[in-house]
């Protein structure tokens, strides 16, 4: 019997070791952009064709064990039914009003800028409430797949939601890698500041901001949530215009700058530091 026990607790503990969300990501990112015009759409769920939500890749494979960036777009009345996610993902809302919590909760529904964490094994609806729904979804292992709750589990992490009305924001006063002339905020969502770990923060550039983030990190990737911003490698670089739902990429000690003519909200996800100058 004591075989059998310890046998258990051994399987137990390697399940729950193996449902851990990963804390950094060793693949190096580039220079790269897609704007939201440029997405690539198909299906959330290809089996559910149109019942299902749809889905644009930003970075990375959601179909396969990797790190991947995506947005999903909801029809307004969206409910799922209950179930769970394999693994755990982050979501930040673009547009429109979501609510994501267990089947018996209260409709909580998260407006534009809002931001919400879905543990692996953790049973739960999403639902959707405007015209026009749409979320970033931020993964850091794959495949992101779609299970009854019959196979629930705990993973030891646990959902959060925030309404943008409760994110805290900091300024150049509070954090040193911010230059204190730019007037930048910022507001962290998750993660380790500890070297090496990934981390993900919300950037607030003001209107009329002009200035460059410099990565410091083997991999950085940057998602608009609101605003419009031109975004430019270098001088010699083509300018893009970035709405809510682009994505831009940067190499180690890449530094792309940045001009906004109003107030923009940026996602961005970071194995490492960065500076705003």
């Amino acid at each position: 019997m004591k075989s059998i026990t310890t046998t258990l607790v051994t399987l137990l503990l390697s399940v729950t070791a193996f449902a851990q969300t990963p804390t950094t990501d060793v693949r190096k990112s580039k220079n790269e952009v897609v704007t939201a015009d440029n997405v690539e759409w198909g299906w959330l769920n290809p089996l559910r064709g149109d019942k299902s939500p749809a889905a644009g890749k930003l970075w990375g494979d959601r179909t396969k064990n990797e790190p991947a960036g995506f947005l999903v777009k909801f029809k307004k009345g969206f409910s799922s039914p209950p179930h769970i996610h394999n693994i755990t993902y982050r979501g930040v809302v673009i547009k429109g009003l979501l609510h994501n919590d267990d089947e018996n909760a209260e409709k909580q529904w998260l407006p534009a800028g809002s931001y919400w964490q879905q543990p692996a094994g953790e049973a739960h609806i999403t639902a959707a409430d405007a015209e026009d729904n749409m979320a970033f979804l931020d993964i850091q292992e794959g495949p992101y797949l779609v299970k009854p709750t019959l196979e629930a589990f705990d993973n030891g992490e646990k959902p959060v939601n925030v309404d943008k009305t409760n994110l805290v924001w900091l300024n150049a006063n509070d954090i040193e890698w911010i230059s204190e002339k730019s007037n930048v905020e910022t507001a962290f969502l998750w993660g380790s500041h500890e070297k090496n770990q990934l981390r993900a923060t919300l950037l607030k550039l003001p209107a009329g901001f002009k200035g460059k983030i410099k990565n410091l990190s083997p991999n950085f990737r940057a998602v608009v949530i609101s605003g419009k911003v031109t975004h430019q490698f270098s001088k010699k670089d083509a300018k893009n215009v970035l709405e809510p739902g682009s994505y831009f990429g940067a190499e180690y000690d890449a530094s792309p700058r940045l001009t906004t003519e109003t107030e923009t909200v940026i996602y961005i996800r970071s194995n490492g530091k960065f500076k705003i100058k």
